[in-house]
């Protein structure tokens, strides 16, 4: 049986104490993320009845002679409430592991290894963070956090699948991806290692003079020079051209 509840706010308390599982979340905290600069006056009767409501999904979820009750997995501190979940549970916590996992096997030179951790590891994600939440201010700036972890793993997945040397199976997911973030310079020296590799060099040309040109309109700015180094490169046609020989990674 599930224990979310269907009503946004409720949900926005339960998403908030399941992220921080574990640690004492303070009432303050929670009243930022329900109400903003708006808290009512009524807060703290209406907080307790949000905590009550959840306790009820609780312990309809459990067995009846289970030690504790709800009371023992969602815990009311002095200033705060807790929830006690294993976190192993959560497909976060998973993420996280295979994440570890695949970054250390990609380090040590495994990139079979890595690809396969950091690919199971965005297995975990079926739509973005917190998709079905309301997300006042705090679980915004959290979902923003995990947003840009997917966006890391995925760059170390490309990584581990270039050490592979996937070059041209690489080609269109990047060319996606830049679209999505056309200020991404280590996307664009992924891509362009990919094209050149590939036998397209000067398609490699295009995807930087492309970054350069939205660099420039965007924000006054020119590449930066670890990926003009990579673009040199490509113009002098370097046979050992690599992400790890310009720093570009």
């Amino acid at each position: 049986m599930s224990i979310v509840p269907s009503a946004g706010k409720p949900k926005q308390l339960l998403a908030l104490l399941a992220l921080r599982c574990g640690r004492v979340v303070p009432i303050s905290t929670l009243m930022e993320e329900i109400w903003g600069d708006s808290i009512p006056r009524s807060s703290t009767t209406t907080l307790q009845t949000y905590i009550l409501q959840l306790r009820k999904l609780i312990t309809e979820s459990l067995p009846p002679d289970y030690p504790g009750g709800a009371k023992s997995i969602l815990v009311t501190h002095f200033n705060g409430y807790q929830l006690m979940i294993d976190s192993c549970a959560f497909d976060v916590r998973e993420f996280e592991r295979l994440s570890v996992k695949g970054d250390l096997a990609l380090e040590s030179g495994d990139a079979a290894t890595a690809a396969k951790c950091l690919k199971e590891a965005l297995d975990q994600w079926r739509g973005p963070a917190l998709m079905d939440v309301p997300a006042g201010r705090v679980l915004h700036m959290e979902s923003i956090g995990f947003e840009e972890g997917r966006m890391r793993v995925h760059g170390q997945r490309i990584l581990a699948d270039l050490s592979l040397g996937k070059h041209a199976m690489l080609i269109p997911e990047l060319r996606v991806l830049i679209a999505q973030n056309p200020m991404d310079e280590r996307l664009c020296a992924m891509l362009m290692v990919c094209l050149h590799k590939s036998g397209a060099p000067w398609r490699a040309l295009q995807a930087f003079r492309d970054l350069r040109q939205t660099l420039s309109s965007e924000l006054g700015v020119e590449p930066s020079s670890r990926l003009q180094e990579l673009h040199r490169a490509v113009l002098a046609n370097a046979p050992d051209l690599s992400l790890h020989a310009f720093g570009a990674v």
